[in-house]
C-alpha cells in the first residue's frame, strides 16, 4: 500500500492501489472511459504481469522491487501534433527526481527511456485520447527499475545495481518525490516555458553531440544526434545532412 504526502497541488493527492493488474495503463484507460477521474491520479500496483513498453515490448519487473504506475492528466492546452512536449516534461521529471541519486551517468534516451550508461534504468509509455485537434486525457505509463537486481536482459539495470543502498531504496518515498518533480515539470509546461523544457532535454539526452551507429529500414550509418524538432522527431547529422526520423524510424546500433 501507497500512503504518500506529496508536496504537490493535484500530481499524487489521490492514489489507486492495485495489488496486482495487468497493466496500470490498461486501468487508468478504465477509469477514464468508466468516470471523470482527477488530474494527478495514480494508478500504482506492487505486481504488473502484462506492463506494456514501446515498440509492443513488454516490461520486466519483479513484484514488490520497482516503481510501475500510470499518471492521468488532461493537458488540452496541446494540440495533438504537440504531444512530444508532455514526453519531454515527464522525461525530465523523471530525470530531475534520479539524478541526485545517480548522478552523471543518467541520461534520457530519445524518445522515452531513463538510461544509465549504456543500461535502461526506467521507461515511459504515453498514451493520449483525442478530442478534435486537442489531448483530452493523458495516460502516463511509468516503469522504474529500482530495487531489482537481476534481469532478463543484460542492457537492463536499477538504481540498486548502480548505487546500492544497504536497507534497500524506500519505494513511498521515492513516489513522493517523483511526483513533485513531475509537477513542476508539467506545470513549466503548462505555463509555456517551452525553450527552457527543450534545452533541459537536449541538454540530457543519450549519446547527442557524438557520433554513433544508427539503423534505418535496415540500412546501418554513423550519425550525431543534434536535436529534435517540433514534432520530436530526432535529428541526426549523417554525412554532413541533416535528417530526421520519426518513432520506430530509426534505432541505436550497438558499439
Amino acid at each position: 500500500m501507497y500512503k504518500i504526502y506529496p508536496k504537490t497541488l493535484f500530481i499524487g493527492q489521490i492514489i489507486q492501489y492495485l495489488p496486482s493488474c495487468q497493466s496500470t495503463n490498461d486501468e487508468a484507460s478504465t477509469l477514464i472511459a468508466q468516470t471523470d477521474p482527477n488530474e494527478g491520479l495514480l494508478v500504482i500496483t506492487d505486481n504488473q504481469t502484462a506492463g506494456r513498453g514501446q515498440r509492443g515490448n513488454q516490461w520486466e519487473a519483479n513484484p514488490g522491487q520497482n516503481l510501475t504506475f500510470s499518471l492521468i492528466l488532461k493537458p488540452s492546452f496541446l494540440t495533438a501534433t504537440e504531444q512530444f512536449w508532455l514526453n519531454m516534461a515527464i522525461s525530465l521529471g523523471i530525470y530531475d527526481a534520479l539524478q541526485p541519486l545517480v548522478g552523471e551517468p543518467l541520461r534520457i534516451k530519445w524518445p522515452n527511456d531513463i538510461y544509465i550508461n549504456d543500461q535502461k534504468l526506467g521507461g515511459i509509455l504515453i498514451e493520449n485520447t483525442l478530442h478534435g485537434y486537442g489531448i483530452a486525457w493523458s495516460v502516463i505509463g511509468m516503469g522504474l527499475n529500482v530495487n531489482q537486481t537481476e534481469f532478463g536482459y543484460s542492457t537492463a539495470t536499477s538504481l540498486q545495481n548502480e548505487v546500492p543502498l544497504p536497507n534497500a531504496y524506500d519505494l513511498p518515498g521515492l513516489l513522493s518525490r517523483l511526483c513533485e518533480t513531475l509537477e513542476q515539470r508539467y506545470l513549466q509546461l503548462l505555463s509555456g516555458q517551452r525553450d527552457t523544457l527543450k534545452n533541459n532535454y537536449l541538454q540530457i539526452l543519450y549519446r547527442s553531440k557524438e557520433e554513433h551507429n544508427f539503423e534505418s529500414e535496415g540500412q546501418p550509418f554513423l550519425g550525431t544526434i543534434t536535436g529534435i524538432d517540433t514534432n520530436g522527431r530526432l535529428a541526426i547529422s549523417v554525412d554532413g545532412q541533416e535528417r530526421y526520423f520519426g518513432f520506430k524510424e530509426v534505432t541505436f546500433g550497438n558499439e
